[in-house]
């Protein structure tokens, strides 16, 4: 994303010139390369192609647990915990707000997985999983997902289609 610029207003600005072979004064034109905001404009372009949904190993938040009410929140700590034991970049979504508004948020985020826990999945050590853009996809345990995301991260997978079903 690196450029190599023709500039024509750096050598008028300083007053620049040089005397050609006739003896007469002439404005150079100045050939630049910019390196300086090459990665910005790299992001930038990557962001817009993306917008905003980045593969799982470049994702900074893999996963989100969210509880379907404070009850549960013993359990997504503990969820979470197996994933970042695992390597796993996960966090449990603490806000006091409705299930709904939570997995919307979420989805707007881009966040590429969500896993829902409440009664059910505490009682089978489960969660229920909501994959980006494609919604609810099932149940599974927190270390088959895991295994899902690592194997995922291992091969750079750029697509969010659930391998696990």
């Amino acid at each position: 994303m690196t450029t190599i610029q023709f500039d024509f207003n750096l050598p008028e600005r300083f007053d620049m010139t040089y005397v050609d072979s006739d003896g007469q004064k002439k404005r150079p034109y100045m050939v630049h390369r910019a390196l300086l905001g090459s990665i910005e404009r790299f992001f930038g372009v990557y962001l817009e192609h993306t917008a905003g949904a980045f593969p799982l190993w470049l994702a900074p938040e893999q996963v989100v647990i969210v509880p379907v009410s404070e009850k549960y929140m013993a359990y997504a700590a503990k969820v979470r915990d197996t994933f970042q034991a695992k390597g796993v970049r996960a966090r449990v979504d603490e806000r006091n707000e409705k299930l709904g508004y939570k997995i919307r948020s979420l989805e707007m985020e881009k966040i590429p997985y969500m896993a829902v826990v409440g009664e059910k999945e505490e009682a089978e050590g489960t969660l229920s999983l909501r994959v980006q853009g494609q919604g609810d996809v099932g149940t599974l345990s927190p270390e088959s997902l895991a295994e899902v995301i690592l194997e995922k991260e291992r091969s750079k997978a750029i697509d969010y289609e659930f391998v696990g079903r």
